[in-house]
């Protein structure tokens, strides 16, 4: 930037009792108004867009300069996120140019061989060709895929056509599987409908705000607009997670119960709240079945009972109940913490229970939401690459959805596969070599499944692997092939974010040489495969207006939008069944729900233990979250040096009263093995408990550490709380470097603070004053 002579410039005169403390200083010193300032750079263009992390999808402009190339991020004052970024979207344009990216196929035909370049043209044959072979010997089904939820929804859609059009097989599934599916298995069964039922400006209209299991200030910043605006306005708010995050530390009441015993708390609180006379009687008795069951059930959940169960003050659920029962307009808003549990759906269901007895839906400022975990985490398990759904959310188990998806992509009806297993099922199939080839695309298992080693051996099994990517992770580094494809900002497309408010990505950059669309490679196998005329897609926008006409009439019905509505609008709520239908924000308005009935259907709870046995060897118990400098498996994240510099390695949280100090090396142990971390001593957690970050590879892997066991619904791993004990260590495991390809050393300013000891000095990440 350069400036105009400030000599030749007036003075203006301040008035010093009004002007800013330090103002007259900054003006006699030569500093001039910003108005007088000129960009150096010339001929650069904003490209509006939106983020590619999480579920808020904040609006954003990429700079991109004379060249064509992206070098720079502006927030947006889209009515989303008004001009607010997080760190991670301050910093997402860097992966775009990045010197990790991959530029070239990579392939070895065994694992003991080193990766080497290859031309599209060989490692495309040879992954249709181990297609091929794998299903000419085992079956059709011994081929998978697995998709991801920070795909566009264009992208989603296609993933669930490849593998039962071109494939034809019924493995197909996606890393959406780690985060939303027990919300989703809740909504369905409740509402007929799987999605929010409230946009987020809503939330400023409420008188009580009710978070369950969402660290909001670090996973999804952003938001916290709403909940201090709601404050701003005289809101009440209620915050339930073991640990005293930076939301819960400004709540009126703060939670602090023990992981894995959320169904028994909100049953206790819905006890309390029939009890008193809080519930709204007129209104279940016109909008609700299974009231009276719940009632039944919910009887025996006294605050008592909750207090021993949880490890809570008795007196606290009595508080959250005349709280949130007794506001004007409550909410309720929950995360993975509630989710990520043998009885995800369960604590969902409860949650949502405690809303339909108080009357609190479908109402501006009173209803139910889901805080979606991906940027598509939404979108990306509505049509089609979740393995027991077709296009528009259509159960593949329905015959009359069986029959018109089958005419719709022109297959016949018998060859349109059964639905198949999870994520984590899959995984297990590989072990037993039921599955003997896969791909994936957009996931990285080796960081995000539980038990690492169950992980490893099952890969490990596959006959043929093959990954797409745009940088080469923890899991593409052990595949045969490596696709190089494109960044968010290198195509167009769609994503749903966490209020269902469908919004477009544009395209910013052309890709680096030898970089494909994921669209392009999935038609291209396709059509090596025989498939080729029902995948004839050349543009994002073709393929998402058969995804429109794909999901018309159903459930969760596109239809309406379109590409030039969305850059129109901003963004537009399904369900849009009409070009001329302004969308859904809210839903229940009208007093319906999506089930026949109209009705909500209540659904009985009873709580139970996690899987995890808890006894003298294991008495503690060990959950895991995310960071706000990092994403997921920090495939992309701990590439960017300015965040690896705020949060460079994982740590142990442990309560001062178990005697370590910060920076002491703490072995967790768990029946799947042990790491060591370096202590972060907080009060903010239970004695009973510690926290790991999730975001990075072995040997600081939380999910080395993490069960395997499943949610018998919802097929969603027990992330969130599993047995453990702490030991006294000698020295902390190092945190290795993200994989790169053959020959390109690691990027330096990514590794500059890597080997740190030390943990940050608070979970947020550390001060700008500490060292390395």
């Amino acid at each position: 930037m350069t400036g105009t002579d400030a000599a030749a410039q007036p003075r203006v005169p301040l008035d010093p009792s009004v002007a800013p403390p330090g103002t007259r200083n900054f003006r006699d010193a030569g500093g001039i108004p910003a108005a007088l300032w000129r960009a150096d750079q010339t001929k650069q263009t904003l490209v509006p867009t939106h983020c590619c992390f999480c579920g808020v999808q904040c609006g954003m402009y990429l700079r991109v300069d004379e060249h064509g190339k992206v070098f720079g991020v502006e927030p947006r004052n889209h009515d989303i996120n008004r001009s607010r970024l997080c760190p991670k979207g301050i910093n997402a344009y860097q992966q775009v140019n990045h010197p990790d990216r991959l530029t070239a196929p990579l392939i070895r035909r065994s694992r003991d061989e080193e990766f080497r370049e290859a031309s599209w043209e060989e490692a495309l044959d040879f992954t249709v060709a181990e297609i091929r072979r794998i299903q000419a010997e085992y079956g059709r089904d011994a081929f998978g895929l697995l998709g991801g939820a920070s795909l566009f929804s264009e992208k989603t859609y296609l993933v669930g056509k490849f593998a039962r059009v071109a494939l034809r097989t019924k493995h197909v599934d996606y890393n959406g599987r780690l985060c939303m599916v027990s919300a989703a298995g809740a909504n369905k069964l409740a509402f007929g409908i799987d999605r929010a039922g409230n946009p987020f400006s809503d939330i400023l209209l409420t008188d009580c705000l009710l978070i369950a299991g969402s660290n909001v200030g670090e996973c999804f910043p952003v938001m916290t607009q709403y909940l201090w605006g709601a404050r701003d306005r005289g809101a009440t708010l209620i915050v339930v997670d073991p640990r005293e995050t930076a939301i819960a530390r400004t709540a009126d009441i703060h939670v602090a119960l023990r992981s894995g015993t959320d169904a028994a708390f909100f049953n206790a609180v819905l006890n309390v709240v029939i009890k008193e006379g809080l519930a709204d009687e007129e209104f279940l008795a016109a909008r609700a079945t299974g009231w009276d069951e719940v009632k039944a059930t919910v009887s025996a959940y006294t605050p008592e009972r909750a207090a021993e169960i949880c490890g809570i003050p008795a007196e606290q659920v009595v508080q959250v109940a005349r709280m949130f029962a007794g506001a004007g307009r409550a909410m309720a808003w929950h995360a993975r913490g509630i989710e990520h549990h043998t009885q995800g759906v369960e604590n969902c269901l409860t949650v949502i229970n405690l809303c339909t007895a108080t009357g609190n839906l479908g109402k501006p400022g009173a209803g139910y939401g889901t805080i979606t975990g991906q940027g598509n985490g939404q979108g990306g398990r509505e049509h089609g690459q979740k393995s027991d759904l077709l296009p528009g959310g259509r159960s593949i188990n329905d015959p009359a959805a069986r029959a018109w998806i089958s005419d719709f992509w022109g297959i016949r009806e018998e060859d349109l596969p059964q639905a198949g297993t999870s994520m984590m099922e899959m995984v297990w199939q590989m072990q037993r070599e039921e599955i003997r080839g896969l791909v994936g695309i957009c996931n990285n298992p080796f960081v995000s499944l539980p038990h690492y080693a169950t992980v490893k051996d099952g890969y490990d099994k596959l006959q043929f692997h093959a990954q797409f990517d745009f940088f080469l992770s923890e899991t593409a580094a052990n595949a045969h092939v490596v696709f190089p494809v494109t960044t968010w900002a290198e195509d167009e497309g769609v994503m749903a974010n966490a209020e269902a408010r469908v919004v477009k990505h544009n395209k910013a950059q052309e890709p680096p040489p030898g970089v494909r669309t994921d669209t392009w490679v999935m038609c291209e196998l396709a059509r090596r495969l025989g498939a080729g005329d029902k995948f004839d897609f050349d543009t994002s926008e073709q393929v998402f207006d058969e995804l429109r006409a794909a999901s018309r009439g159903s459930v969760n019905d596109y239809y309406g939008i379109t590409y030039e509505r969305l850059e129109q609008t901003g963004g537009i709520a399904w369900p849009c069944p009409e070009l001329d239908h302004p969308g859904t924000p809210r839903l229940f308005a009208d007093g319906r729900t999506y089930h026949p009935d109209g009705k909500v259907h209540m659904q009985v709870v009873e709580w139970h233990e996690p899987a995890d046995a808890f006894d003298e060897d294991f008495p503690m118990r060990l959950t895991t979250g995310r960071t706000v400098a990092h994403f997921l498996s920090g495939n992309q994240t701990r590439r960017i040096g300015a965040l690896v510099e705020q949060t460079p390695r994982p740590w142990v949280e442990v309560h001062p009263s178990h005697g370590y100090r910060t920076g002491d090396p703490v072995r967790v142990v768990t029946r799947r093995g042990s790491e060591v971390f370096p202590a972060l001593v907080t009060e903010a957690i239970r004695p009973d408990h510690v926290f790991v970050p999730y975001h990075w590879p072995v040997p600081t892997a939380a999910n080395a550490l993490t069960i395997d066991a499943l949610d018998p619904r919802s097929k969603i791993p027990e992330y969130k709380v599993c047995a453990c004990r702490i030991e006294r260590a000698e020295q902390v495991d190092e945190v290795p470097a993200p994989p790169t390809p053959p020959d390109r050393p690691a990027y330096p300013e990514a590794q500059a603070s890597r080997t740190t000891t030390r943990p940050p000095s608070s979970s947020q990440g550390r001060g700008t004053g500490e060292g390395s």
